[in-house]
């Protein structure tokens, strides 16, 4: 077996691991047999619904948010040929946001309970009309950055203003801890409103691992290799956007996972975009179900936030990777 291939089939078996772990991690204090038994209809009926209205939801959705998060990085990545490019960039995850907020601030989401994730994958369409809009039929990657830094800037400026002229402290104090992230209490429901949004998106991003295998030679050597940029260009944005609102609009805001995975993997593939596609998708899943996991053991009493924990681990790592790039380089 080469060794991508056991990258894959290594991947692949940890994010099986950490699926079960999920499922079996919990404050009832019940067996995993007994958990597992609930889970398909035997045993303790409460513990049954326990498992299937609450543990498998927040699993299902821990998998396809992290797969999400790490396809969209990766890709992002290949697209841009800068392995410090992050989904948030074309200003996804801040419009998903602000559409979030909004129906927060405005008691969408407390009249109708599946206001919050719609108003949120709203904004993620809205964001992907703005940036293709302003970037224009024929700009290139750098018209691209540049619209989406001006959306992303222009949300978090207006999520900050409804912050900022909010009379609700209540309001507030929901929509800060919803932008911390996290996949406590979520349902079937949320699951249900996610999936088909991030299988879209996959299905986008999916066939353009050989355009971005060809742009490692660079535009014009991919272009007469028959790749058509614009086509792509807008698989991409359209792609991301469907994985990063899903993702953002059931799970609230959880950084560092597309930045770091497809980083860390990039040497284990061989640095081809073709492979990194698919490692990141498994490695981005892994990371969030162990993060969730974590933050479960770690403070079960306090709710410690996936989004805050991700971070507080993404930002040093990462750190210490531009670090040792520096090092190298010199």
């Amino acid at each position: 077996m080469t060794r991508p291939r056991l990258l894959f089939a290594g991947l692949a078996a940890l994010v099986a691991a950490l699926f079960l772990a999920s499922l079996l991690t919990g404050p009832a204090g019940v067996g995993p047999g007994e958990s597992l038994a609930a889970l398909f209809g035997g045993g303790d009926d409460l513990l049954g619904l326990v498992m299937r209205e609450l543990r498998l939801p927040r699993a299902i959705l821990g998998l396809l948010v992290g797969a999400a998060l790490g396809m969209a990085g990766a890709v992002l990545q290949g697209f841009l040929r800068n392995p410090l490019a992050e989904p948030g960039l074309i200003g996804t995850s801040a419009s998903a946001a602000l559409g979030a907020v909004l129906a927060i601030q405005t008691g969408l989401s407390a009249a109708f309970p599946l206001g919050l994730p719609l108003a949120a994958l709203a904004g993620a369409g809205l964001s992907v009309l703005l940036v293709l809009a302003l970037a224009g039929p024929r700009g290139g990657t750098l018209a691209l950055i540049l619209a989406g830094i001006a959306i992303s800037a222009l949300a978090g400026a207006a999520t900050s203003l409804v912050l900022n002229l909010s009379p609700n402290p209540f309001a507030i104090n929901e929509i800060v801890f919803w932008m911390m992230g996290s996949l406590a209490d979520r349902s079937m429901l949320h699951v249900w409103i996610a999936a088909p949004f991030m299988m879209l998106g996959f299905a986008l991003l999916w066939p353009l691992r050989r355009g971005l295998e060809a742009l490692t030679l660079g535009e014009d050597a991919a272009a007469s290799s028959g790749v058509n940029l614009g086509r792509l260009r807008l698989m991409l944005v359209a792609g991301i956007a469907a994985l990063i609102g899903g993702a953002t609009a059931v799970a609230g805001t959880v950084g560092f996972v597309g930045l770091v995975v497809p980083h860390v993997l990039r040497r284990a593939v061989g640095a081809s975009p073709a492979r990194l596609v698919p490692a990141s998708a498994l490695g981005g899943a892994a990371t969030v179900l162990a993060a969730d996991i974590a933050v479960r053991l770690i403070a079960p009493g306090r709710d410690l936030k996936l989004g805050v924990l991700t971070a507080l681990v993404g930002a040093p790592f990462f750190l210490h990777l531009i670090l040792k790039t520096r090092r190298e380089g010199l």
